[in-house]
Order: C-alpha cells, then sequence, then structure tokens
C-alpha cells in the first residue's frame, strides 16, 4: 500500500483546454478520499493521470516514493473501477478476475485461492459462473470491483462506479464499499458529483472546479466552513441560498442590509479587518444562508410561498422574498400562501462577491 502525491500537475490537451491546473495534493496510505465537483471540473482527469491512463503535461505524479510520469499503467500496481463495470462480456466472473493475475503469471492454485477468497468476502461466490450478461447491475459492480481486489493494488481508484444503478442499490453498494475500505486499508480514490456519496463514504472530500482544488477537508468541516462560494453552493442539499447584501457598521455592530430589511449579526468570526474595510467602502458582497439554517416564524421577515416540495417528512419551502428566491427546509404540512421566516443569524456567511472568497476567519 502507498500515499499518492501530486506536485503542481498540469494536463493540457492538444486543443489547449486545460483540465488540471497546478494541482498539489497527498493523499497518505490508506485514506478515503473523495473528488467532487461539476461535470468538465477534472476530477475524472486527474483519476486517469493517477492511472496512466492521460499523460502528464507538467509536475510531477509519486505513488510511494516511485515517480510514476513514465511509467505504463500495468507497472504502477494500481487497480481501477469504472462508471461501466467494464467486464469481458464472452467472459464468465471467475474468469474476469483471473485475468489480470494469469497474465503476471501467478500460479493457478493462488489464482483460485484470491478469487474465492475475494468472492467471499463480497458476497458473489454464486455468481462467479456467470457472464455479464446473466447479472444485474449491481452485481457486475461487484465483480468488477472484485478483479480489482484480486490484485492486491497499492491504490483503489473508483470512478463514480455507482452512477448507472439505482437509487436504493447504490445505497447498498454505499455501505459496502464503507466497510470494504475498513477491511482491505488500502487507498481509496473515488470520484463522484454526487455530494451525499462523498459526505456519507470519506475521511476527506476535496472540491474542484476548472481543474483546481478550491477546498480540502473532512466533509463536515467544508460544509461548515467553506472557504468560498463556490464551495458552500455546491456542498449541501438543497443549495445554499445566495443573497445580495452591503455590510453596515454602526458603533462596533454589524448588520447586513439586503434589500428591503437588515439583518444584525456577530461580527466576530469573520475576518475583522476585511469585514470593516467592506463596510466603510460600502462594498457588494454575498450573504449565505443554509435551507437548515432558516425556519418558518409567527413573526419575521415576510415571504410568498411559490410553490412547496415534499420529500416525505420533510418539505422544501420555495419562497419570494422581496423579489429573491429563497428556499427553506421545513416540516412536511400545508403552509399558507404568505408566511414569515427566521435566520439563525450565527449560520450566516459572507463573500466577497467579486472573489468569492469568505470573510470567515481561517
Amino acid at each position: 500500500m502507498s500515499g499518492i502525491r501530486a506536485i503542481n500537475l498540469n494536463k493540457i490537451y492538444s486543443n489547449g483546454v486545460q483540465a488540471v491546473k497546478d494541482f498539489n495534493i497527498e493523499i497518505a496510505d490508506g485514506q478515503f478520499i473523495a473528488l467532487v465537483g461539476p461535470s468538465g471540473c477534472g476530477k475524472s482527469t486527474f483519476l486517469r493521470m493517477i492511472a496512466g491512463l492521460e499523460s502528464i503535461t507538467e509536475g510531477e505524479l509519486f505513488i510511494g516514493d516511485r515517480k510514476v510520469n513514465d511509467i505504463g499503467p500495468s507497472e504502477r500496481n494500481i487497480a481501477m473501477v469504472f462508471q461501466n463495470h467494464a467486464l469481458y462480456p464472452t467472459m464468465t466472473v471467475y474468469d474476469n478476475m483471473a485475468l489480470g493475475l494469469e497474465m503476471q503469471k501467478v500460479p493457478k492454485k493462488i489464482i483460485r485461492e484470491k478469487i474465492y477468497n475475494v468472492a467471499e468476502m463480497l458476497g458473489i461466490i454464486d455468481l462467479l459462473d456467470r457472464k455479464p450478461g446473466q447479472m444485474s447491475g449491481g452485481q457486475c459492480q461487484r465483480a468488477a470491483i472484485g478483479r480489482a481486489i484480486v490484485k492486491e493494488p497499492e491504490a483503489f481508484l473508483l470512478d463514480e462506479p455507482l452512477s448507472n444503478l439505482d437509487a436504493a442499490l447504490r445505497d447498498q453498494m454505499r455501505l459496502e464499499l464503507i466497510n470494504l475500505h475498513k477491511k482491505l486499508g488500502t487507498t481509496f480514490i473515488y470520484v463522484t458529483h454526487d455530494q451525499v456519496e462523498a459526505m456519507t463514504m470519506a475521511d476527506q472530500i476535496v472540491v474542484m472546479d476548472k481543474g483546481v482544488i478550491m477546498q480540502r477537508g473532512a466533509p463536515m468541516d467544508v460544509y461548515a466552513h467553506p472557504h468560498n462560494k463556490f464551495t458552500a453552493g455546491f456542498i449541501g442539499t438543497p443549495q445554499i441560498n445566495f443573497l445580495p447584501c452591503v455590510i453596515e457598521c454602526h458603533a462596533g455592530s454589524y448588520e447586513a442590509k439586503i434589500a428591503d430589511f437588515t439583518l444584525p449579526f456577530d461580527g466576530n468570526q469573520y475576518d475583522m479587518a476585511a469585514l470593516t474595510k467592506a463596510a466603510e467602502n460600502g462594498l457588494p458582497l454575498t450573504l449565505g444562508i443554509r435551507p437548515e439554517h432558516m425556519s418558518i416564524t409567527p413573526k419575521g421577515i415576510e415571504a410568498a410561498v411559490e410553490y412547496v416540495e415534499l420529500t416525505g417528512g420533510e418539505a422544501y419551502l420555495h419562497l419570494n422574498v422581496s423579489g429573491m428566491q429563497i428556499v427553506v427546509k421545513a416540516p412536511a404540512k400545508e403552509y399558507p400562501q404568505h408566511v414569515c421566516i427566521a435566520l439563525e443569524i450565527n449560520k450566516i456567511y459572507l463573500f466577497d462577491t467579486e472573489s468569492g472568497q469568505s470573510f470567515e476567519r481561517g
């Protein structure tokens, strides 16, 4: 097992598109890291660079202590699981799992022992004689994961392996992958656009946009303390509400002026020098407040209910507040056409509108 380290990694395609830009990351041996971000942000490209399936334009990539820039995929001892299981359709599960070991000239007896041990771990012993066309999508993904495990790789690279499965099976497979990582103790690098997968599975998440790391940290830390507007908007369901505002300071007390109402807030959690400068210069800022940090109250800011999105025990109220669209997470029930809302003042985020950077103290 080995850690992975990228130093100033860049990937520029022949058409000039830069998929990965000045990428620096160190992933410790045995960590479960999730790369998240919108389509085209470079997360799958970086994964393929680790696997050796994409060339490196600039920078250095290490697996353990070995620089692998010019080492072929087969020599990196890395296993990759794709969105499509990529099993050979004319071969049985056993033969698919055995193929890589046979190419390494591993004795047949050892191959058989490895395959049956892994198949028992994954609960697919009864599938070993079947071909992919005879199995469900979930069974095929288990077989693909089994094929990766028998290689005993230094790291597992998983590129949206659950995205083709239905919701119930995704939940089940998510738990199985968490338990598998605990059993194996091997480095997992998991690419997904699904933040729920990232938040529930990984030790750390890496939020990417346009080939750049926007933030890295423990899932709940990234959720609670976004460094920038992009991260705040990407992490969290429903998405955070962003409202234009300006900051006013009166006798050391701060207020956020939003449309036709003002909100007092505690400025101590922010970079006071930057906040004071923004207030003095009347700079346009962006206030962020998550739907779960707002509530329906008897008195408060008046809002018109445009529609209610029921999700079972909860509801997402889509509101119009002074011409702004706001979503509030609330108990599922019937609501009148007009309600009042309150914000948890200590859960407000402030961002520089131009740079997108947070005013929260680091």
